[in-house]
């Protein structure tokens, strides 16, 4: 199987910054980093000097349906044609360097390249080889790096998360998801005046049975009730199946 038989109907999302390889080792991880660009809307990727050369099947079996992305592909010699065409580049870079650059964090740099593209320039993510990382030559082509604000004592990344983490911010500086949602399927979240018509039945059925008798302590223990349930969305589908366990025991009550 070559990977290449299926795929997702991926297209450009534009503007959009150019993610840059430089000197890839494994096909696999190019695969693994054309997924990972899939899932933050990235879609144009440039490899430089990959170090197996290109194309590589192994690449499209592990970017698990990114194939288009791996197709478009564009493959340089060097770094200097890679960014020929570009107006800003931004370099990952975990590790200290003796350079003195802006440094950003992935947040950072995404609200700049969004920014940046907004004004009808193009840009570059540059991403090293595995095992080092970009080297001084690499890193003087960037106007500004990138550095990740993980645990300082293990900050350790492959070349996919690396990816990853700057695809994420990219998709997440315009994203309108709400950070809290309740997933109600095929009901939904019960209004006022249901859940007041629910709490009415509750109360009439504890006065009916007695466990209300005490009457200076009724209204605070009806408060309680109404507190409870007013403390988060309840859905008209539990309203349904509370009324049918409050009538069942009055039942039962009554056949006692």
């Amino acid at each position: 199987m070559t990977g290449r038989d299926g795929g997702a109907p991926l297209v450009p999302i534009d503007p959009s910054p150019i993610v840059i390889l430089v000197r890839p080792q494994l096909a696999e991880n190019i695969g693994a980093c054309a997924r990972a660009m899939a899932n933050g809307g990235l879609f144009h990727l440039r490899l430089v000097a990959p170090r197996d050369g290109w194309p590589q099947e192994r690449a499209w079996r592990s970017a698990s349906g990114a194939d288009r992305i791996l197709d478009a592909a564009q493959i340089h010699p060097d770094l200097a044609g890679a960014t020929a065409d570009l107006h800003r580049v931004f370099a990952t870079c975990p590790r200290p360097r003796q350079v003195i650059k802006p440094v950003l964090t992935a947040r950072g740099a995404s609200a700049e390249l969004h920014a940046i593209l907004r004004r009808g320039l193009r840009c570059g993510l540059l991403f090293g080889p595995e095992r080092a990382g970009l080297d001084s030559e690499d890193m003087a082509r960037a106007d500004a790096l990138i550095r990740y604000p993980l645990n300082p004592e293990f900050s350790s990344l492959n070349l996919a998360q690396a990816v990853m983490i700057m695809a994420y911010e990219w998709w997440l500086t315009t994203d309108e998801t709400p950070p809290h949602t309740l997933m109600t399927n095929a009901t939904e979240v019960a209004d006022k005046a249901e859940l007041d018509n629910f709490l009415s039945h509750l109360i009439r059925e504890l006065d009916a049975c007695g466990f209300l008798r005490n009457a200076p302590k009724r209204p605070g223990m009806v408060r309680n009730l109404r507190h409870f349930f007013a403390r988060g969305e309840v859905t008209q589908q539990e309203l349904r199946t509370l009324h049918g366990v409050v009538t069942e025991l009055a039942s039962g009550r009554g056949t006692r």
